[in-house]
């Protein structure tokens, strides 16, 4: 097992929560770090016909076997057992007393906000981060291929093509969870859906062109995305609220949550392929997105990410907002730095500055070799991901 850097936020919030909740993707090594964190409590997956149906027929013995605690894996395929758990760890009052695991968030939030409010302390564990992959020595060796292999655990641990396991990953989680979320009538028209939502990763979202191109309604096309949201395959990342003085975009941006799902899914099969691609650069900033996710959640910290654009396409990629200011951070994919690469940020940040707002320092993660600092910019190459400090403490 590659170390996660989650384990230290899932043991503190075990010190002060009965309950501890660990959700993400399926196959982010949800079930093995919860094993790994809780070694000694008992083990049971509600995928197992057997255990589910004795949770759903008598949730309480089902319960009483576990004196003291235990990992319950998938636990939104039996919601009803949420309010039993309510019970029993107010008798109880033992920190730390169960594990919960789930792929799909919103059912699992949905009994959470109902049932079990004020007691559950939240984990999210996306893939693995180029961080933990480092420390591991397991980063991939080029940009190219860190982008199309992605984070999942099961590229890392077994000799498997990220082409054959995409696939099989498609097949076997993203549609079943399609099916048990929502009645899909046209499973191929969903895998349209999927392919076109990739195509725009990085893009503002436009619901009535993205139905519209998939030949669906804007209304079909938002419930769809739900869907994938729930699922932990795409995000969506939110505009600055903050006034600068200037009419701003109100449209969120699409982000696939794993660049090498949304480059299996546009059909780019190798580096070289990529290189000439023209999603390299949605790619690469995809990509980037997601470490910053993965940065924040793995530390136990909401995503506190936006971005910036006003009305005549002025943008700063990353905006992230902290107690001390906020940090711009803009993603480029070239690996030449380029001096005009800064001026977005300069102008943002006087125009920040008139408003009232801190700004910390300026931040470029980019596709070269090394970091650097140059015209007041942070410059980070996209090998030293775990060393974004700027990023991490913020």
């Amino acid at each position: 097992m590659i170390p996660r850097e989650a384990l230290e936020p899932l043991h503190r919030l075990a010190r002060g929560f009965p309950i501890v909740a660990l959700t993400g993707p399926r196959q982010s090594g949800k079930t093995t770090l919860a094993r790994a964190a809780f070694s000694d409590k008992p083990y049971v997956s509600l995928e197992n016909p057997q255990e589910r149906e004795f949770a759903e027929t008598d949730p309480q013995r089902f319960l009483t076997r576990f004196a003291h605690g235990a990992v319950l894996d998938e636990v939104q395929r039996c919601p009803q057992l949420l309010s039993w758990l309510q019970g029993l760890v107010d008798e109880r009052r033992v920190m730390g007393d169960f594990v919960l695991t789930g792929s799909a968030q919103f059912d699992l939030l949905a009994g959470i906000t109902q049932s079990l409010a004020g007691r559950v302390g939240r984990v999210e564990l996306l893939p693995l981060s180029a961080a933990e992959l480092a420390a591991a020595g397991q980063m991939p060796a080029s940009l190219g291929q860190a982008l199309l292999q992605g984070g999942y655990p099961a590229l890392y641990d077994r000799p498997v093509s990220p082409a054959d396991w995409f696939a099989n990953y498609v097949a076997s989680y993203v549609e079943r969870d399609v099916r048990q979320l929502v009645a899909v009538r046209d499973l191929s028209l969903f895998q349209t859906f999927v392919r076109m939502c990739a195509a725009r990763t990085g893009q503002l979202l436009n619901l009535a062109s993205l139905g519209a191109d998939c030949g669906i309604s804007a209304v079909t096309a938002r419930h769809w995305l739900t869907v994938l949201e729930s699922s932990y395959v795409v995000t969506l990342l939110r505009p600055h609220h903050r006034n600068l003085g200037k009419r701003l975009v109100k449209t969120p941006k699409l982000y696939f949550l794993d660049s090498g799902l949304a480059a299996w899914l546009l059909g780019i099969q190798n580096a070289q392929a990529l290189e000439t691609h023209a999603a390299r650069g949605a790619l690469f900033e995809t990509w980037v997105v997601s470490e910053l996710l993965k940065q924040r959640f793995n530390a136990g910290r909401p995503s506190d990410l936006f971005f910036w654009r006003d009305h005549v396409g002025q943008e700063i990629d990353i905006v992230i907002d902290t107690a001390a200011g906020l940090v711009p951070l803009e993603i480029k994919s070239g690996s030449t730095f380029a001096a005009d690469w800064a001026d977005a940020m300069e102008k943002w940040g006087k125009l920040a500055e008139r408003a009232g707002q801190a700004v910390l320092q300026p931040t470029l993660v980019y596709g070269g070799a090394a970091g650097f600092e140059r015209q007041g910019l942070r410059v980070w190459s996209w090998t030293e991901t775990g060393q974004w400090n700027p990023l991490r403490v913020a």
